[in-house]
């Protein structure tokens, strides 16, 4: 009697531990399907999911194709300029090109290579008040420094705020070389970066930014370089050849 009572409670044992198993496991399974999949941020975070987050970059130039990119004067892309394997180039005069949407404050970075005696330039916050774009919009100038009339002026050298504030000298690469540039607009604030290296600093709107566009050709323009917010554009309509690659922009807050 003894022995069949401690197997039953053996057995009796054996099976509320079997029960406890059971219901442990269906319900990790229950949490498991209630719970959310998981997102995996940073390094793996892509496509739409990376668009939408703020700071987030966005390229102006794909492999074979610029959907973000049109002409100043019609829209898609203008003939003369190509598309490929992510580069986009000219090689004569064509028309300026202008971003599809206008941008407040930004960080833009992109590569440039120019040829020889090319005369070409990033504008920004540029209007259609007027019928060239770069009466409206402050350039980043893009040149082939030693084979041109231009690139005998800091002024109007390669790196320089287009005829208002002068580059440095030595740290734009030859004709035929590619260039890294950065450009940051945020407020009043602008700053040109080449190669790794800030090469100007100045503020929109400010009253040395105010003399120096009044002593300049711009001067003709009123409301020059003061817009708010607006396009991104690439100069074309100059002779000589220019080629852009991984260009890409991100909003600031």
């Amino acid at each position: 009697m003894k022995v069949f009572r401690t197997r039953a409670m053996h057995r009796m044992w054996r099976l509320g531990l079997s029960l406890a198993l059971v219901l442990s496991l269906g319900g990790t399974a229950l949490a498991a399907a209630q719970a959310p999949p998981t997102v995996h941020r940073g390094a793996q975070q892509k496509g739409q999911d990376l668009l939408q987050g703020e700071g987030a970059w966005q390229n102006l130039i794909e492999d074979h194709s610029a959907p973000l990119l049109r002409g100043w004067q019609h829209p898609g892309l203008p003939a003369g300029w190509t598309i490929h394997h992510g580069v986009l180039s000219k090689s004569g005069p064509v028309d300026d090109l202008q971003s599809t949407r206008r941008y407040k404050d930004f960080e833009l970075q992109l590569e440039w290579k120019i040829g020889k005696e090319g005369n070409s330039g990033i504008f920004y916050r540029a209007t259609h008040q007027y019928d060239e774009i770069y009466w409206t919009g402050p350039e980043y100038q893009l040149l082939d420094d030693a084979n041109t009339e231009d690139g005998k002026s800091p002024l109007t050298a390669a790196g320089s705020v287009y005829a208002v504030y002068p580059a440095p000298p030595g740290v734009v690469h030859p004709y035929g070389h590619w260039n890294k540039l950065g450009l940051i607009v945020r407020g009043h604030h602008v700053e040109y970066w080449m190669n790794g290296r800030r090469i100007v600093s100045y503020e929109l709107s400010s009253a040395d930014w105010k003399k120096r566009v009044a002593a300049s050709k711009f001067s003709a323009y009123p409301g020059y370089g003061l817009a708010p917010e607006g396009f991104i554009g690439i100069q074309g309509n100059h002779p000589g050849a220019v080629a852009v690659r991984n260009m890409r922009i991100r909003m600031l807050p």
